[in-house]
């Protein structure tokens, strides 16, 4: 018979609140959770808290409920299967680029890197790169700063792991991201090609991001922008289907 073993409390009442948050329709409020769960309050707020500060649940504008974050809904892609996200979004992916004319790319936050799970090349830009998907860091990129920026909770566990990442200029890079909802890569990552992605969301959530790249002096900065517009209006129909 196998030995039970020595559970840690405060990973077992966590796991408990965050089963709680998801059987409640993924957001429930602070005494709402310490009524099912049967924790005090205070102790049930420190541990959201914490977990806020993770990225394992989010607190919304106007909202009091604590909902499930980007990072364990990120675990949970990582478990599931990507082919259902690449099938769903392979469509404004051909579209978009076909009507830029440039490399589509789509990808998801990994943990604490980004995998890129399709890429549609019409003009072969990106022809010598390896197929997908891959992995690749987060910082630099376009996809990356999109994903810095507007998933909850990882600009600041990841940043806070880099030396010297978090300096004001860095700050200020999110912030515009965040604001401007897009965000721009002027041969920071990979010389020789220009980017812009914006992040796409399901029911609320960033769970992807879309990309385009291309030569600088096809896609200079003033076209990358036109080009984020037209990308926000072709992910239109995919979120008002989500509501």
């Amino acid at each position: 018979m196998r030995k039970t073993p020595k559970l840690i409390q405060s990973i077992e009442r966590s796991a408990a609140i965050l089963e709680i948050i998801a059987q409640q329709g993924g957001g429930a409020r602070l005494q709402q959770i310490a009524s099912i769960s049967g924790i005090g309050k205070t102790t049930v707020h420190n541990i959201l808290q914490t977990l806020d500060h993770l990225g394992y649940v989010q607190r919304r504008a106007g909202d009091m409920r604590y909902h499930l974050g980007g990072r364990i809904l990120n675990i949970a892609r990582i478990a599931g299967d990507d082919n259902m996200l690449r099938a769903r979004l392979r469509p404004v992916l051909e579209s978009i680029a076909r009507k830029s004319g440039a490399t589509a790319w789509l990808a998801v936050p990994s943990g604490d890197q980004a995998t890129y799970l399709d890429i549609v090349d019409p003009k072969g830009f990106c022809a010598g790169l390896p197929a997908m998907p891959q992995r690749e860091n987060l910082e630099g990129s376009a996809v990356g700063w999109v994903f810095l920026a507007c998933v909850p909770g990882l600009g600041k566990r990841v940043l806070a792991t880099r030396a010297n990442a978090l300096d004001d200029d860095v700050l200020s890079r999110i912030e515009d991201v965040r604001i401007k909802g897009y965000a721009l890569d002027l041969e920071a990552y990979r010389p020789g090609l220009n980017g812009v992605a914006i992040p796409w969301r399901d029911n609320g959530e960033v769970r992807a991001s879309l990309c385009l790249t291309g030569p600088p002096d096809s896609f200079p900065r003033h076209r990358l922008i036109r080009l984020a517009w037209m990308m926000m209006r072709a992910v239109e129909p995919q979120n008002i289907q989500q509501y």
